[in-house]
């Protein structure tokens, strides 16, 4: 008679004889020279208050120590692991994993997920730059100059749930057209004088509610629906005017979640819409992300930041002040490509006595052939630094007019001396030099231009090409290690305090890798790659 097999959960019962070689230790399986107890030794010694402040005292103590927590979270996005329910899984089968856990019972996902999101987003950022401090007392750090780069991973939202700030104003314009309307007819019906202004609209429209319910109900307005029915006039202007009152309360949430951006999205509203590298149908699609800044220093991640300004050359600025809040030192230089390039940014660096070596914006159009053939550059026209007059390609004058002042989005005032050509009828040269229909006009910041200048002559110094080849290695080469090796393409979680936790434990992870590679090839206290010599 043929034995049919029963499945059941415990699989130790099917009959199979199974030996047990693994040691009763882990302690044997894992390698001396693992990352994992560099990683454990190195977080031991940080400083946890912070952290343990967040939890209650009252009620029961936590399955699993905080620290242990944190070792467990950090090691899993060392290892490329990011999910909760995929770090649960780790804890049972991964020998670093268990290693850590020193054998206490594996988390489930929801309380890894609880104590990345509720507990440990505080204190992240003070563990971070613990773990920064470290490095620098331990004399892996150079302190000598800074490379920042940014880079914009999408973000954990629908990419079809946009709304724009332009959209939302033209509707909302055109609404309170038709509320005046609308207003102007309930006045002449009910003998009243209501008014909606633009300012007020919102309690204006509560207010004219408030007296259609009185009328409906002193009236006793039987409300109906349905085909073949008539409504009455109390009931359309109960209706009409209750839904532009609830109209206008979704735009007053959608403007105040705008928070001075041009449009949000619904999903994640601290996310904002910008075009992404990885265009794959390369049809200049926007998606929701954010701009991620980083800052390096002898391979290590020693500042991040997470902003939401597409525009690198904005988040410079605060990045930098953010940075020397956070560190015990300032660094003497700092090293960024033309992104980030502007008056303000020099300005800052002037004041803040560090040393710029910022590419220019226009640097590698200044080697085409074709820049300097274009006889309607100012870079191609003489100048008089005494009588201050540019000279155009036909020998004509360009003489200051005025001196206009000019706002940055930040607030900044920059002054920009307007110059104009004396006569541009009858030139022969007039179609390759000027589109305009009176004379031709330059508009020029001698500020920037004097501090551009003295940029362009730090980078072409022999410290600032070494300074140039090292930051396009180090600092884009861990954007590299994080978007391809940890193939950290797109955020887990929503809000830009999350997703800020999310970048540090990415960062941390990075820092420990780095230190472990650096023991192994005894490459300790190395801070920049050297220049390749020419023959």
């Amino acid at each position: 008679m043929t034995k049919y097999l029963k499945y059941h959960k415990n699989y130790t019962e099917f009959g199979e004889t199974y030996q047990l070689v693994l040691p009763l230790r882990l302690e044997g399986l894992v390698p001396d020279d693992d990352s994992v107890r560099l990683l454990s030794h190195e977080l031991e010694e940080l400083d946890y208050t912070l952290l343990y402040q967040a939890y209650s005292a009252k009620g029961r103590n936590p399955a699993v120590d905080p620290k242990t927590m944190f070792k467990i979270l950090t090691c899993a996005y060392s290892q490329n692991i990011y999910s909760s329910r995929k770090i649960e899984i780790a804890c049972k089968r991964d020998i670093n994993l268990m290693w850590l856990l020193a054998g206490r019972k594996a988390p489930d996902h929801s309380t890894i997920a609880r104590f990345r999101t509720d507990f440990l987003a505080e204190a992240c950022e003070d563990l971070f730059y613990q773990m920064v401090s470290r490095l620098e007392k331990a004399g892996e750090l150079s302190k000598e100059t800074v490379f920042i780069d940014g880079t914009k991973p999408e973000a954990c939202a629908n990419k079809y749930t946009f709304v724009w700030r332009k959209s939302v104003g033209k509707w909302e314009e055109k609404m309170l057209r038709k509320i005046q309307e609308s207003v102007a007819l309930l006045n002449q019906d009910y003998f009243q004088s209501f008014h909606v202004d633009e300012a007020t609209r919102s309690k204006d429209l509560q207010k004219i509610c408030r007296f259609l319910d009185g009328i409906c109900l002193e009236q006793r307005t039987v409300f109906v629906h349905g085909k073949g029915k008539r409504k009455s006039k109390n009931q359309k202007y109960y209706e009409l005017f209750h839904r532009f009152s609830e109209r206008q309360t979704v735009y007053d949430w959608h403007t105040a979640s705008f928070q001075g951006r041009n449009n949000y999205c619904k999903t994640d509203p601290d996310a904002i819409f910008m075009h992404m590298k990885d265009d794959h149908m390369r049809n200049a699609q926007l998606k929701p992300g954010y701009n991620v800044q980083i800052a390096v220093d002898s391979e290590y991640i020693v500042a991040t930041d997470i902003f939401q300004d597409r525009n690198d050359v904005w988040t410079l600025i605060p990045f930098l002040k953010m940075m020397e809040g956070k560190l015990e030192f300032r660094y003497p230089s700092v090293t960024a490509d033309s992104g980030y390039e502007s008056e303000e940014a020099y300005s800052y660096l002037r004041e803040k006595q560090q040393t710029p070596y910022i590419k220019p914006q226009t640097y590698e159009k200044w080697k085409k052939r074709s820049f300097k053939q274009d006889i309607s550059k100012r870079e191609n026209m003489g100048y008089d630094t005494g009588t201050d007059i540019y000279t155009c390609h036909a020998g004509k004058k360009l003489k200051p007019l005025y001196i206009k002042k000019q706002k940055s989005k930040s607030g900044y005032m920059s002054d920009v001396t307007v110059y104009e050509c004396e006569d541009c009828t009858g030139c022969a040269y007039r179609e390759k030099c000027s589109k305009a229909k009176g004379n031709k006009r330059l508009y020029v910041s001698k500020s920037f231009l004097e501090k551009r200048q003295e940029s362009y002559a730090n980078i072409l110094s022999e410290k600032g090409m070494l300074y140039r080849m090292n930051r396009s290695i180090q600092v884009e080469g861990a954007f590299g290690v994080l978007k391809n090796d940890y193939d950290f393409q797109r955020f887990l979680l929503r809000g830009k305090t999350k997703v800020k936790l999310e970048i540090l434990l990415l960062c941390i992870g990075y820092n420990i890798n780095k230190l472990h590679a650096k023991i192994q090839k005894e490459r300790l206290g190395s801070h920049l790659f050297p220049l390749k010599k020419t023959a």
